[in-house]
């Protein structure tokens, strides 16, 4: 019997590293996500294939029942060792998968490529929680950590407010279709961005003292939620970039590599990778071509309407 789970990819438009300490994020689902795909195998073992968008494979191996059961203190970061540490805290919230099991045959299949940082793990990981019936949000805080608003994306259809109370998520789901979303564009930087050290580098950095900051990250996420023209939304983005350059000590992406660019562009997710939003009111296409960047995407083509 084939069992197919499916999850929404990410994308964060407010909120990046301070969602850590409870600052409210926005988020929104993409057309893209993954699939994970099961079915019965033998020999107490996991054969596992994982498919990138363009259909090649880019991680293929066997796992053993046992590697997966057994404590594990590795410090290897290799995609094997994340895979067995993942499906190891999924065997800590139900042993039953590998205890009544002879095996497994096991396909993923991303709809978006690897490389673009749209949440690869987190897809998975909230995929498997569907498969075993636990808890996602308890399944990263174990295994790969992060917010969690990644999580809430890949669950739910519609654009998400998302916070931490007391370490426990909170996901309300909202209405963003403002009719300049014809001005929005997202832009692959060519390289992806370690979300696991950027989180890092940000615990080591941040100031001591961040309520004021939340206070004022979560007036701009709502003013960007409310907004009704491209000029309100690009002034509250703007302004969450300057904020939160204070406060990573970095120059904006907008500064760093496109300072003669007629419109606003906001980092996603963990700077200095992955996809920026462009906001122009006419198509930067050509723009960032000549830069290099020849992935540029409309809104309408990206995010999960």
């Amino acid at each position: 019997m084939k069992q197919t789970f499916y999850s929404n990819g990410k994308l964060l438009i407010t909120g990046e590293y301070l969602v850590l300490d409870g600052a409210k994020a926005f988020a929104l689902p993409t057309k893209l996500g993954q699939n994970l795909i099961i079915e019965k195998g033998t020999n107490q073992e996991i054969q596992w294939k994982s498919y990138d968008a363009d259909k090649s494979i880019w991680f293929e191996d066997t796992i053993s029942f046992s590697d997966i059961s057994k404590v594990r203190n590795s410090e290897n970061e290799s995609v094997k060792s994340t895979l067995i540490a993942i499906l190891h805290e999924a065997f800590v919230l139900n042993p039953d998968f590998i205890n009544l099991s002879k095996g497994y045959t096991i396909t993923t299949e991303l709809g978006f490529p690897k490389s673009w940082g749209l949440g690869t793990s987190s897809t998975l990981i909230n995929n498997i929680a569907q498969w075993l019936q636990i808890d996602a949000f308890t399944l990263l805080n174990n295994s790969f950590g992060g917010s969690g608003y990644d999580i809430a994306c890949a669950q739910n259809d519609t654009p998400i407010l998302y916070h931490l109370e007391q370490g426990k998520p909170i996901v309300e789901k909202v209405v963003f279709n403002p009719s300049f979303t014809k001005d929005l564009y997202f832009v692959y930087l060519n390289k992806k961005q370690s979300s696991k050290k950027a989180i890092t580098a940000y615990n080591i950095n941040k100031k001591v003292n961040l309520a004021k900051t939340i206070a004022l990250n979560d007036k701009i996420t709502f003013e960007a939620l409310k907004a009704t023209t491209t000029k309100s939304f690009a002034s509250a983005i703007e302004q969450h970039e300057a904020d939160m350059s204070n406060i990573l000590e970095m120059q904006t992406v907008k500064e760093s590599l496109f300072p003669d660019f007629n419109g606003t562009i906001k980092s996603l997710g963990a700077w200095g990778g992955d996809f920026v939003m462009a906001i122009a009111t006419e198509n930067p296409s050509h723009y960032f071509a000549l830069k290099g960047y020849h992935t540029i995407i409309p809104y309408n083509e990206m995010i999960l309407l």
